[in-house]
C-alpha cells in the first residue's frame, strides 16, 4: 500500500538523504521516496504505518503528519511509475547527448575514434563531478547506499567528485592516460557491482551519478551509463 506523509524539519538534501535512509531500513517499507521541496515522503510498504511508527524511527527534530487523504497528493500516489521514471531520467539522456556532440565535433575533421573516446570520458567526468560538486554534502550520503566502498569508508564519498574532476582533465589533457583508464576501470567496476546488488535486490533509491542536485532514480540506466564508461575504458587501454 501507499501512503503520503509530511516530514518538517528538513532543511537540506543531507537532511532529506538522512530521513530516506532511515524510512528504508524499517522491514515494512518497500520504498521511500522523500522530496525536500515539498517536505514529503511518499511510502509503499507491505503493510499501514502510523505515524507514531515513523516519528520513533526518525530524529526528534523532525515532525511527522499523514498527508495520505489529502486530494492534492492523491494524483501522485498514482501517477504511473514507469512513465514518471523514464521523465525523471530525460536530464541524464540529455546530458549524454550533448557530450556526445560534443566529442564528435570536436574530432570530426579528421576524425579519431580514440580522441572522440578520450574526450567523452573526460567531459563526462568534469561535467558529473560538478554536478556532485554542487551538493558535496548530501551526496556522500546518496553515494554510499550503494557503492561498496562509500558504504564502508565514509570520506571516500567526499573525495570522489574531485577525483572525478581529476580524472577528466587527465583524459582531455592526454596526461597519464593509462593511470586514468586504470583507476577508470577499478572505481566504476566498483560502482557497478554496487548498481547490479541495488537492482537486482529491487532496492528503490535515488541515484547519485548526477548528485543530488537531480533526482534520478536508481535504474538500469545507471547501469548502462557505467558500462558505457568501462567499455570505453578497457578499449582504449587494449589499444595503448
Amino acid at each position: 500500500m501507499e501512503q503520503i506523509f509530511s516530514i518538517k524539519g528538513m532543511t537540506c538534501n543531507g537532511c532529506r538523504t538522512h530521513v530516506e535512509q532511515k524510512l528504508n531500513k524499517l522491514p515494512e517499507v518497500e520504498q521511500a521516496i522523500v522530496t525536500l521541496e515539498d517536505h514529503s515522503a511518499k511510502i509503499t510498504s507491505s503493510r499501514h504505518l502510523t505515524v507514531e511508527q515513523l516519528q520513533a524511527t526518525l530524529p526528534e527534530k523532525y515532525t511527522v503528519k499523514d498527508e495520505t487523504v489529502m486530494p492534492v497528493i492523491a494524483p501522485i500516489a498514482i501517477m504511473d511509475k514507469e512513465t514518471s521514471e523514464w521523465r525523471q531520467l530525460f536530464p541524464l539522456f540529455l546530458i549524454f547527448g550533448y557530450l556526445t556532440t560534443a566529442s564528435v565535433l570536436m574530432n570530426i575533421n579528421p576524425w579519431s575514434g580514440g580522441d572522440f573516446m578520450l574526450d567523452f570520458m573526460g567531459l563526462f567526468y568534469i561535467v558529473f563531478g560538478f554536478f556532485k560538486l554542487l551538493d558535496l554534502k548530501g551526496f556522500p550520503a546518496s553515494f554510499g547506499m550503494y557503492d561498496p566502498i562509500a558504504k564502508r569508508i565514509p570520506i571516500y564519498g567526499w573525495i570522489y567528485p574531485f577525483l572525478e574532476t581529476a580524472l577528466g582533465v587527465l583524459f582531455l589533457m592526454r596526461w597519464q592516460i593509462p593511470a586514468a583508464l586504470i583507476i577508470t576501470i577499478v572505481i566504476l567496476g566498483i560502482t557497478t557491482i554496487g548498481v547490479v546488488k541495488t537492482l537486482l535486490d529491487k532496492k528503490q533509491i535515488q541515484c547519485a551519478c548526477l548528485g543530488t542536485a537531480l533526482k534520478l532514480p536508481m535504474t538500469k540506466a545507471t547501469l548502462i551509463e557505467n558500462s558505457v564508461m568501462l567499455v570505453m575504458a578497457m578499449w582504449m587501454l587494449s589499444s595503448l
